[in-house]
């Protein structure tokens, strides 16, 4: 317990992922940190949140955009909601606002010198994320999803060798070229606009695109203006000409993994190891001057 008080005098940020009341019981609530240091960020992130009627029940990431509209919008027409890895609530809606509150608690402290408490609800940001489609102004309906593999020009592909291709020809000139490049005649733009046109295009496309593998359709529309991309496992995109000329993800230790991101031009981050356990890190910590 003293280490961790140690450690707060001398922090910047502190971050905890426990369910609202823990750290009080644990003697490091908001009050006792700040208190030892008035400079401190003091992150909190959750799914439900600090207070409402979830703030203390279990969840996890399919249950907290499964409230916010995100999950509904997500899978075929008929079938349930697929849930989209946990890339919309834990990692998006969660970690990443609580990254950019943190960056503003810290831009803010050096006008005011004073630390804050965030309250980062994945729920929050989550609703955060679903802003574009509030009110229906970007269709959720599952069969009218204009972004949600309904529409034949922004959707995913079998090809001839079972590999997938994704398309995002969203705009007319970039549905243009892929009418151009696979050879079909141009139509106008209400005719792909309109969701009662889809199903007849969408079976043209899959069965268009049964014609051909994978690296065959690479070679045809892979760099031009068509917005198209290979589906590929993580293993294959540390080995895609793209990924690896920008070394977007690195092997280490026989296992592959992103690269910082974003970058930083004159503070770029770097990968590292961390073999410490948490007493380990807070000992050193004390220890070490800080700047």
């Amino acid at each position: 317990m003293e280490d961790c008080l140690k450690a707060i005098e001398d922090a910047d940020v502190l971050v905890e992922g426990f369910r609202p009341g823990v750290m009080e019981r644990l003697g490091l609530g908001p009050d006792v940190a700040l208190k030892r240091n008035p400079r401190l960020i003091y992150g909190r992130m959750t799914g439900w949140g600090q207070d409402g009627p979830l703030a203390q029940a279990a969840g996890h990431d399919i249950n907290y955009i499964a409230i916010t509209g995100a999950l509904a919008g997500i899978g075929k027409p008929g079938e349930p909601s697929t849930p989209p890895l946990n890339l919309v609530g834990d990692f998006g809606g969660g970690s990443l606002y609580l990254a950019f509150g943190i960056a503003a608690a810290l831009y803010e402290r050096e006008r005011s010198g004073r630390g804050q408490v965030i309250d980062a609800a994945i729920v929050d940001g989550t609703a955060s994320l679903m802003a574009i489609f509030a009110g229906g102004r970007i269709s959720l309906d599952k069969g009218k999803r204009l972004l949600g593999g309904d529409a034949p020009f922004y959707r995913c592909y079998l090809c001839k060798d079972g590999r997938e291709i994704s398309l995002g020809s969203l705009e007319p000139q970039f549905y243009a070229e892929l009418l151009q490049r696979l050879g079909l005649e141009p139509q106008d733009n209400h005719h792909r606009g309109d969701p009662a046109n889809w199903p007849a295009l969408n079976a043209q496309f899959e069965a268009l695109f049964k014609t051909k593998t994978q690296a065959e359709w690479c070679a045809i529309l892979e760099g031009t203006d068509v917005c198209f991309g290979p589906v590929l496992s993580t293993t294959e995109a540390a080995e895609h000409p793209h990924m690896k000329a920008r070394g977007a993800l690195v092997t280490r230790h026989g296992t592959v993994q992103a690269a910082p991101a974003p970058r930083l031009s004159r503070t770029p981050g770097a990968a590292q190891d961390n073999h410490n356990d948490g007493a380990d890190v807070l000992r050193r910590w004390a220890r070490e001057p800080r700047v």
